[in-house]
């Protein structure tokens, strides 16, 4: 609006001067043709001499925890600055007790100190802070919109939920329970197929003889024992507002059944692709530390694929001898769940974390007692997810 009024004074000068003429015609004239060159010559000087000052206490922040934060914004120069506004990251990150967007006057020698706390949202590396600095002039007409030459880039690690009860296998006990009494009278169900390094005496020959392939029993309660962990790394899009919040959600996941195990003293084996298949054993609360840091440093990528990681983990691992298998994914696709439903088979629990922000009502028909599915929202509290 401000431009179109200037726009229309030039043309009232411009039709001043050539119906009347005159010094004050001309003065009016010239006084408004260089309006918008002496706004552009004052931004430039302002854009070269103001000075932003930003820091926090450490790079290395954990998603939710507040970090000390700062910025000083000084005008060290004889005139004023009209007006300078300050743009803050926030898809990522948020700063305590500082709206978004004001604009400063600084006077010359004003020093305006800020200190405050920064909270980041998600796991990852990425930029916090100032965003970018918008000056106006002095009439209002322009601005100028730069980004701040020293941005804080944070290294984020993933927050450590504890949750006090996996609702997903509340009823683990009891059912284990069932299995192993079943056992103790009829031996010879359920079977599987034979996988090397299975106990010789638990081939089932009347089952072999049957199918010409070797079977073995599946003591379910007596012969498995433990816990494993798949996690889905894979990278399902090139935007960071999309894959960041995915990707810390599948990683708190991760953490919080570790910290729930590990502070039972359950054993547990995560598995997770890094350019090839990878494991992490945890025997007791004391090995959890560096779990959370191997966890912290996953890295995904397009390439790494669930279906390829569980079956590695199926394959090398001792996945088959597990009481209860965990697999967290974002995807669900027929390789997965045919492979799932393979270990249910196979006598163990199956439990599918589906996490997603569609409606995924489909897929969690197609479990059973033996294979759950539960889906965990990729936004929100993870109490009482899992």
């Amino acid at each position: 609006m401000r431009r179109w009024m200037l726009f229309a004074l030039w043309v009232l000068s411009l039709a001043a001067i050539s119906f009347y003429g005159g010094t004050v015609s001309y003065g009016f004239f010239f006084g408004i043709t260089l309006l918008p060159l002496i706004s552009w010559i004052y931004l430039f000087l302002v854009y070269c001499r103001f000075r932003i000052y930003q820091e926090t206490e450490s790079r290395s922040m954990v998603c939710g925890n507040a970090v000390p934060y700062y910025f000083v914004l000084q005008n060290d120069d004889f005139f004023a600055f009209s007006s300078v506004s300050v743009r803050l990251f926030s898809s990522f990150s948020y700063v305590e007790q500082i709206p978004d967007g004001i604009a400063y006057e600084l006077l010359p020698g004003d020093k305006l100190t800020y200190r405050t706390r920064l909270i980041c949202k998600y796991r990852g590396e990425y930029e916090v802070g100032v965003k970018r600095i918008v000056i106006t002039d002095f009439l209002r007409l322009f601005q100028l919109s730069y980004t701040p030459p020293s941005p804080i880039k944070a290294l984020v690690r993933p927050k450590i939920v504890r949750v006090e009860e996996l609702r997903s296998i509340m009823d683990i006990t009891a059912l284990l329970q069932n299995d192993a009494q079943n056992m103790q009278t009829e031996m010879d169900v359920p079977v599987r197929e034979y996988v090397q390094g299975d106990d010789l005496r638990l081939i089932h020959w009347k089952a072999t003889a049957q199918e010409q392939k070797l079977k073995v029993r599946t003591r379910i309660g007596e012969q498995k024992q433990g816990i494993s962990v798949i996690c889905d790394t894979k990278r399902y899009s090139k935007d960071n507002r999309v894959y960041l919040p995915l990707e810390n959600r599948l990683l708190e996941v991760l953490i919080a059944l570790g910290v729930f195990f590990a502070g039972k003293n359950i054993s547990f084996t995560a598995y997770y692709g890094q350019r090839g298949t990878r494991q992490s054993r945890v025997d007791s609360i004391g090995d959890f530390e560096a779990f959370y840091e191997k966890a912290s440093d996953i890295l995904f990528d397009k390439e790494e694929e669930i279906g390829k990681t569980l079956d590695e983990a199926m394959t090398r691992g001792n996945i088959r001898n597990s009481k209860v298998v965990f697999v967290i994914l974002h995807k669900w696709e027929e390789q997965t769940a045919r492979m799932t439903e393979e270990l249910a088979a196979g006598g163990m629990i199956v439990v599918i974390y589906l996490v997603t922000g569609e409606n995924a009502q489909a897929y969690i028909k197609q479990g059973s007692m033996r294979r759950r599915i539960v889906v965990v929202p990729v936004e929100g509290e993870l109490e009482g997810s899992l």
